[in-house]
């Protein structure tokens, strides 16, 4: 008899978890009391965390195809997809297409085993633009075995790495070449 009666629970339990979550989708932002009129009018303090829109994982309608953002990715997908197209040489440590971070692990060239180089990419926008893209790259040196110490980068490297993956993310918005 008990296990019907954790059963029966178990269901009503889940029942009311999901009318819960449901219900969430009717909630007005407006009407937050303790909200001030600033918060209430400024529609970039509106945006959910994963930007406009939102998370879309059960019965959403999906991203901004205008703006190149799809269901379950944050950020432009033509600037996410460019930007891996690009990197895809070196080895990746991480990649938030929520938050728009990818991170690679070093990589040290063949030509040149006594370098190597990260990057960092960040992607700001849902937009495609050409301010809604960072990259930072590290570059290291080992002048005694395994002793790699930081060195500089030709700022014109990171100009150049942002046109490439600005470039390729034109090529995928208007279905250019190896799309």
């Amino acid at each position: 008899m008990r296990p019907k009666i954790a059963n029966f629970t178990a269901s009503a339990i889940l029942l009311c978890l999901l009318s819960a979550v449901t219900a969430c989708q009717y909630a007005d932002v407006d009407q937050v009391p303790h909200q001030t009129a600033r918060e209430r009018n400024d529609p970039l303090l509106k945006e959910s965390v994963f930007g406009d829109g939102g998370l879309q994982l059960l019965f959403g309608q999906g991203g901004d195809e205008e703006s190149g953002g799809g269901a379950g990715i944050g950020v432009n997908s033509q600037l996410w997809r460019a930007s891996l197209d690009t990197i895809s040489f070196m080895p990746l440590s991480s990649a938030d297409p929520f938050g728009g971070v990818i991170i690679t692990d070093w990589y040290a060239p063949p030509d040149t085993p006594n370098e190597r180089f990260k990057m960092t990419i960040y992607i700001l926008a849902r937009t495609l633009r050409s301010d809604g893209l960072r990259v930072a790259v590290f570059r290291q040196e080992q002048k005694i075995p395994g002793v790699w110490t930081d060195s500089s980068i030709n700022p014109a490297t990171v100009t150049s790495l942002e046109n490439k993956i600005l470039e390729r993310a034109r090529q995928l918005h208007t279905g250019g070449i190896g799309n």
